[in-house]
C-alpha cells in the first residue's frame, strides 16, 4: 500500500488534507501516514484528525512513500520540495474529482488543483503549480512550474505565467498578457498590460508597487 505524506501542515496543508480525503481512496490503495513540517506543533489546537510525524530535514523516503505538497509559498514551495525530490522523494498530482480538465490539457507533476477549478482546452500547467478554488484559466494559457493561484483567480486565453508566481484572491488577467517569472499579483487585481519578472503589482487596473 502507498503511504501518503503532506508536506506542509500551514493552513493550505490542512485544506489538501481535505482535498486529499475526498480524491484518493485512502482505505484501499493509499494509507495517510501524516504531515512533514519542521514545526512539530503546527497541527496543535485544530480539528484535524492527523499529526505531523517529522521534521522536513529529518524525513527518510520510504520505498512506497508518495507526497503531496501543501505549501502556497512560491519561493518556499521550490526550497522544500527540491530538498525533498533531492533526497529522492516522490511527488504525485492532487486533482480533485470536482475540477474541469478540458480537450489538451495538461497538468504537470506535484500540482494540487482545488475543488472546483476549470481549466480548458489546449492549457498547460506546469509542476509544483497550486490552483485554489473555484479558479478558471482559459483556453491556450500557460502556467509555469512552482506558481500558486489564490481562490477565484481568473487566467483567460492565451495568457502567460511564469515561474514562482504569487496570484491574490480574485485577480484577473487579460488575454495574451504575460505575467513574468517570481513576481506578484495582489488580490482582486486586473491585469490590462505585461508584468515584468520579480515585481508586485496591485489594483484595476494593476500597477506597480514596488
Amino acid at each position: 500500500m502507498k503511504q501518503i505524506y503532506i508536506v506542509g501542515a500551514g493552513g493550505f496543508g490542512r485544506e489538501v488534507f481535505d482535498w486529499m480525503m475526498e480524491t484518493l481512496d485512502i482505505e484501499e490503495e493509499y494509507s495517510f501516514a501524516g504531515f512533514l513540517d519542521d514545526n512539530l506543533q503546527a497541527l496543535d489546537g485544530f480539528s484535524i484528525q492527523a499529526s505531523v510525524v517529522s521534521k522536513i530535514s529529518d524525513y527518510k523516503v520510504g520505498e512506497n512513500d508518495y507526497l503531496i505538497c501543501g505549501i502556497g509559498n512560491p519561493s518556499l514551495k521550490k526550497e522544500i520540495c527540491q530538498s525533498l525530490i533531492e533526497k529522492g522523494g516522490k511527488f504525485i498530482s492532487l486533482i480533485h474529482p470536482s475540477a474541469r480538465l478540458g480537450r489538451g490539457s495538461k497538468i504537470g507533476n506535484g500540482s494540487v488543483v482545488c475543488p472546483n477549478v476549470v481549466i480548458t482546452c489546449d492549457v498547460e500547467v506546469g509542476d509544483f503549480v497550486m490552483i485554489n478554488l473555484s479558479t478558471t484559466l482559459g483556453h491556450d494559457s500557460k502556467v509555469g512550474d512552482w506558481s500558486t493561484l489564490s481562490a477565484h483567480c481568473d487566467v483567460t486565453g492565451f495568457v502567460e505565467v511564469g515561474e514562482s508566481v504569487f496570484m491574490g484572491s480574485g485577480a484577473r488577467i487579460i488575454p495574451s498578457k504575460t505575467v513574468g517569472a517570481s513576481s506578484i499579483v495582489g488580490a482582486g487585481s486586473v491585469v490590462i498590460r505585461d508584468v515584468a519578472s520579480a515585481t508586485s503589482v496591485f489594483g484595476n487596473p494593476a500597477r506597480l508597487i514596488f
